[in-house]
């Protein structure tokens, strides 16, 4: 079975059952939380597939990367959950359920996580620009913004909404230009 199909279905019978009881909300919370624990902490995806680690001192660990959870409720949830990815052994999948997780929140509350990318830092009045020409082709939805300075785009800005990517940066028109030439 696909690695990557495992934890989309874990992840998807998780949502569901959130969703059932109302805590779909504070689950994403703690799939958030716990994403940010696996990138603040890169040997945690490695203690978790180490085989000579008991899964109690693991569930423990997990319950400490996704931080206090909202509610009783969701705490039951979530450690339920642990408590079910331990008994499958599958305990090492559980970044790739957090993102998925995630999308699956994303994609069903219709958040787009939108990547802006600039040359130097932008104004409020360039966000605010900004904001309305993604508002226009994206339609409804909320979007979640995360905004990047890189000056080696020299000028301009890139901007990722999902998977869709638009290059208005003067490094990004250079590329397309040596491309051109090269053919």
């Amino acid at each position: 079975m696909d690695k990557g199909l495992i934890p989309r279905r874990y992840a998807k019978a998780l949502y569901e059952f959130a969703t059932e009881k109302g805590q779909q909300d504070a689950i994403y919370s703690s799939m958030q939380q716990l994403e940010k624990s696996f990138v603040a902490f890169p040997d945690l995806a490695k203690t978790l597939a180490n085989p000579f680690i008991a899964d109690s001192d693991k569930t423990k660990l997990l319950e400490e990367a996704a931080g206090n959870p909202d509610n009783d409720k969701s705490a039951k949830i979530y450690s339920d959950f642990i408590a079910l990815l331990a008994q499958n052994k599958r305990m090492d999948c559980m970044r790739s359920i957090a993102k998925a997780y995630i999308d699956i929140y994303r994609e069903d509350k219709h958040i787009f996580r939108v990547e802006v990318t600039s040359a130097s830092q932008l104004t409020d009045e360039a966000k605010d620009r900004l904001d309305k020409v993604i508002r226009q082709n994206v339609g409804s939805g909320t979007l979640d913004y995360n905004y990047a300075v890189d000056p080696s785009l020299i000028g301009g800005f890139t901007v990722t909404v999902d998977s869709r990517r638009l290059d208005a940066s003067i490094a990004g028109q250079l590329k397309k230009l040596r491309l051109d030439l090269v053919k």
